[in-house]
């Protein structure tokens, strides 16, 4: 999961990446870059750490242009220290080409391999997203065949990259002295939008990256399309996929995404409320309501979905937990030691809300279990008498291939357990999840057009249709390399961002 922005403008860019890439920050804490181009010419700055860290003036003084693309990158494979694998990424053939990219591709090894053998082309990192800038590359040379570019070129390449590589992208590339291309992978998993404002066209991960800079949001990249916006401005776009189909990450609506957010014609926000409606049906029969004083949200994506639910059982809601906003997501820090030391720096209680009550804290997701076990140990240790524990999503069963970074089964507190086992494990008095066609409803609901999601971490369907478990062993090998003694204070969180 990363945060990507690209901008065609009348006026210099930087700033407004610098602004969108701000937005987009919760999707990845780990390194930040920009790159413009100014009369055919490259300006790139990126390094380790938050944007705010990243961009300083004398960097911001040093990208001049008006188009340029930037990311925000929360790495699921590679290596998670090395400031080589910070995007964007950059070729200097044909026409010289820049690239960032959301998402993961699943056969990645085996283009590395074909693109040293069959296309000359040298892979310098671990980076998936290297691999695919170069088997881009490699289909615009093929279809230009050293003549003027023109767009139908771009797009004739971009249906040949559709038939190489598999998994999970969505794409923006700059191109020397011809402007943006952005596509979609065929699914649809991870989003990309498109957004207009005065003398600037805009492509980013989230509408929020969009009307937060001022812009209008004008709509979704569809899946397998592909949009290229000249230097002037003037947008042509395409299907270069031969079956596209929606079937957008159902995570993002669940944890991902910020809920002010509306992606692929889904509030984000209205998504969790709905989480919430259909979880309370689950609460009720499980846990009468009359046994429950009060419903707790653990902050902070759970907090619409547990008011929701709060209101149709008839029950207080309270804010329970206090969030340090200077202390990084736990769900995406390296290590499980790291991750249980950080909780209780993380979070903590405002034991009135606790002493001597029935408390029902309402999650949006439990992945690995260590997080909600410390956090129901926190509760009675304010004075809990009861400790229930809800999660908006159902139990996160299996590996995610697609981006999210948790990969192993090992890491699942799901996996081959039962929900009783579960209970067991983190420690409260009674454990409710959300079923995955109620969740599948309740967030689909919101746009009949949508026929599917890819929810692999719930039912174990990876709608790529290509994922084996030798797939799943060779991706794990290749995950993230992280030292899991260390405290990284890139992975700081944004004080003014709820996630």
């Amino acid at each position: 999961m990363c945060g990507i922005v690209g901008v065609v403008s009348s006026a210099p860019v930087n700033q407004l990446i610098y602004d969108a890439l701000l937005l987009l920050q919760h999707r990845g804490q780990d390194a930040a870059g920009i790159v413009t181009q100014q009369e055919c010419k490259f300006f790139m700055h990126k390094a380790k750490g938050m944007v705010r860290d990243v961009f300083r003036t004398r960097n911001m003084r040093s990208l001049p242009g008006n188009c340029g693309l930037g990311q925000v990158r929360y790495p699921t494979a590679g290596n998670a220290y090395s400031e080589e694998e910070a995007q964007p990424f950059y070729v200097n053939a044909p026409f010289g080409i820049v690239l960032v990219h959301n998402g993961n591709l699943t056969n990645a090894q085996a283009l590395k391999a074909e693109l040293f053998s069959t296309d000359h082309r040298h892979i310098n990192t671990d980076s998936d997203s290297e691999v695919l800038l170069n088997i881009l590359a490699h289909e615009i040379e093929k279809t230009t065949r050293g003549l003027p570019l023109q767009p139908h070129d771009l797009f004739e390449a971009v249906r040949r990259v559709h038939r190489r590589i598999k998994g999970s992208y969505a794409v923006i590339v700059m191109i020397a002295g011809h402007g943006l291309l952005a596509f979609r992978d065929p699914f649809g998993i991870r989003p990309l939008c498109i957004g207009r404002g005065a003398g600037t066209v805009l492509v980013a991960s989230e509408s929020v990256a969009l009307e937060g800079t001022s812009n209008k949001f004008e709509r979704n990249v569809a899946p397998g399309e592909a949009i290229f916006i000249d230097l002037a401005g003037k947008v042509h776009a395409q299907q270069c996929a031969e079956h596209p189909v929606l079937h957008p990450c159902i995570f993002e609506y669940v944890y991902l995404a910020r809920p002010d957010s509306v992606m692929d014609g889904i509030s984000v926000y209205q998504a969790r409320l709905n989480l919430g409606e259909t979880l309370a049906k689950r609460v009720i029969s499980t846990v009468p309501p009359n046994e429950i004083d009060v419903v707790i949200p653990i902050p902070e994506s759970s907090r619409p979905s547990a008011a929701q639910l709060a209101q149709l059982l008839g029950l207080p809601y309270r804010e329970g937990f206090v969030k340090n906003r200077y202390v990084g997501r736990t769900f995406i820090m390296p290590g499980q030691s790291v991750r249980k030391k950080s909780v209780r720096q993380k979070l903590n209680v405002i034991a009135s809300e606790f002493k001597g009550r029935n408390v029902l804290l309402v999650d949006d997701s439990i992945v690995r279990g260590t997080t909600s076990r410390e956090i129901v140990q926190m509760a009675r240790d304010a004075g809990a008498r009861k400790v229930y524990m809800a999660s908006a999503a159902p139990p996160v069963r299996y590996p995610n291939v697609y981006g999210i970074d948790m990969p192993t089964s090992d890491e699942l507190v799901a996996h081959n357990r039962t929900v009783e086992q579960i209970r067991e494990l983190i420690g409260c008095d009674a454990l409710i999840y959300q079923e995955v066609e109620g969740m599948k409803k309740a967030i689909g609901s919101l746009n009949p057009e949508i026929t599917g999601f890819d929810a692999s971490c719930f039912d174990g369907v990876y709608v790529t249709g290509d994922i084996t478990a030798a797939d799943i062993a060779r991706l794990n090998a290749n995950r993230v390399v992280v030292d899991e003694t260390a405290e990284d204070n890139s992975r700081l969180a944004l004080p003014n961002h709820e996630e």
